[in-house]
């Protein structure tokens, strides 16, 4: 069983979700948003940091259970200023992350979407329509924070098949070589990635 973190970086608003992943079982632990409340852009930075810095130091302390992150990569923007601000919020939850000692998995919109909805060009009232269904919730969670489950979804199902597929390896002895397009890991591949 682990924990998973899933971001959606914003400069206004940084969505977060929480869900524990256990076999093919996804579970709903906690969903939000981080607001930052400054118009000076050095001040949200730290708002966003001391924020994810703060919701992973709880679910740290109260659990024992190994904690991974997802975050959303940057799009490109119509408008370069819109850009670059999202970049720094983006920064400034990856260091705080990286600072808890998480390793984080970058996935883009497209793959969030089509991890969630089977269809990577889904708007957000479908992307939280599926969260609700996929981890049973009755009340449908504000649109960032749905986001950041969905990112913790992507996340948990792309290491489920990583680990089917590398399980299957490791039974049929492969080893790393490439034949006809097709990659084939060693033992010793597959010992790096436990």
């Amino acid at each position: 069983m682990s924990l998973i973190i899933g971001i959606d970086p914003g400069s206004r608003m940084t969505g977060y979700g929480i869900i524990s992943s256990h076999a093919d079982k996804l579970t709903f632990l906690d969903a939000g948003t981080i607001r930052t409340d400054s118009s000076d852009m050095p001040t949200r930075i730290a708002q966003i940091f001391s924020g994810v810095c703060r919701i992973v130091q709880h679910y740290q302390k109260y659990s024992d259970e190994p904690m991974h992150a997802a975050i959303e990569q940057v799009f490109m923007a119509t408008n370069p200023d819109s850009a670059l601000k999202l970049g720094q919020a983006r920064g400034a939850a990856i260091a705080a992350l990286t600072a808890m000692n998480l390793s984080v998995s970058e996935y883009t919109a497209r793959q969030i979407k089509q991890a969630v909805c089977g269809y990577g060009a889904a708007d957000k009232e479908q992307v939280s329509a599926m969260v609700c269904r996929i981890l049973l919730l009755d009340v449908v969670p504000q649109a960032d924070a749905a986001d950041g489950l969905a990112c913790a979804i992507c996340h948990a199902h792309s290491s489920h098949s990583m680990h089917k597929l590398l399980g299957n390896a490791a039974l049929s002895g492969r080893s790393t070589s490439k034949k006809k397009g097709r990659w084939r890991l060693s033992e010793e591949d597959l010992l790096k990635l436990r």
